[in-house]
């Protein structure tokens, strides 16, 4: 492949004006991710060819890949002006979905749909604009053809799991869900979804087993272990959620991570541990989702009374060298009144 693109380019040193291999060249590139150079080569043909649909199409796809959906919408836009193909428009529809221009795309997608019915990513992405739309009825339909039409999509049974859930229709759910797992097993927000069902059934063993796989398949993922911590500190399991969250701690540090350790630590009533915990949480603030005011708010309070115990300690310590001194200095007292005694008796 790098032998063509330098013999491309090679012609094109000759002849500039040879647009036929600067058109090869440019595809040769976006396919090898030179995107850049062949941004360039697609540009310098556009001032030649602006009426070229083909060209305005491949545009929007090197636009797309730079991230930029403003000019890859333009691009699309013309290439459908000049000639109205589905690749165009789902393209288009894409690319608007970025935007989130819902009603364009919607409109884009369903352009697609009068010549090609059967198109099952049209209707999940119609899914996509209608859920954002908040209108779950049409967001539930066009989900429910796409599976329809494709049962391997697990995106879709995704999102019709989390409408189902939503909406309180949680064995609806618990079955996409499962769908989802049964097509990829790694799937781990399907597992946290599942584990969100069970806990609020009180199923807390199931609850707790998703929550293991959630986490097994995505480490990073917070929300599983703030509510692994929250089932383990209810079933008094605290050396297991301990182990955990000090493995996590002393691979990566995380703020909220050191804060759920912290509340393990309050459960047990370790205040040394419990303050160290809340003083990483603050010093990783970056990472810390929970309310920085109350966390500083409960680490100056236990701060305070680790100060007054420490204190009463040393009164106390205080208090018992003073009675240790005064009982040695009594003891002297008495022998030295023994010995007047015995002078007085010798002197008889």
């Amino acid at each position: 492949m790098g032998n063509e693109i330098e013999k491309l380019q090679e012609v094109l040193q000759q002849d500039p004006s040879n647009f036929q291999a600067r058109r090869e060249l440019s595809i040769l590139l976006a396919n090898n991710g030179f995107n850049e150079e062949a941004l360039s080569n697609l540009q310098y043909l556009e001032k030649y060819f602006p009426e070229d649909s083909q060209i305005q199409y491949n545009l929007g796809i090197l636009y797309e890949k730079l991230k930029d959906f403003e000019k890859a919408k333009t691009s699309y836009q013309k290439a459908v002006k000049i000639s109205p193909q589905e690749d165009y428009y789902y393209n288009l529809g894409e690319v608007l979905v970025e935007l989130k221009e819902w009603d364009e795309a919607i409109e884009a997608f369903n352009t697609v749909l009068k010549t090609d019915p059967n198109d099952s990513n049209c209707y999940f992405n119609l899914g996509i604009c209608y859920f954002n739309k908040d209108e779950m009825n049409l967001a539930t339909d066009n989900f429910q053809k796409a599976v329809s039409i494709n049962p391997q999509d697990i995106y879709a049974h995704f999102y019709l799991g989390n409408i189902y859930q939503n909406s309180g229709l949680t064995n609806f759910a618990a079955e996409s869900y499962k769908k989802v797992l049964s097509i990829s097993p790694d799937y781990s927000w399907a597992y946290f979804n599942l584990a969100s069902i069970a806990y609020k059934n009180e199923n807390i063993e199931e609850a707790k087993e998703y929550l293991k796989k959630t986490v097994e398949y995505n480490p990073h993922d917070i929300e599983a272990y703030k509510l692994l911590t929250k089932i383990c500190i209810k079933q008094n399991e605290i050396e297991e959620i301990l182990s955990i969250l000090k493995n996590w701690v002393d691979k990566e540090d995380n703020g909220d991570m050191y804060y759920l350790l912290a509340m393990v630590y309050k459960y047990l009533g370790d205040e040394e541990n419990y303050a160290s915990a809340l003083e990483e949480a603050l010093n990783n603030s970056y990472t810390l989702t929970y309310p920085k005011n109350i966390v500083k708010k409960e680490y100056d309070l236990i701060c305070q009374n680790l100060e007054y115990e420490e204190e009463e300690d040393d009164e106390e310590e205080g208090e018992e060298d003073e009675q240790d001194y005064e009982e040695e200095d009594g003891s002297e007292d008495e022998d030295e009144d023994l010995e007047l005694e015995e002078d007085e008796e010798n002197a008889e």
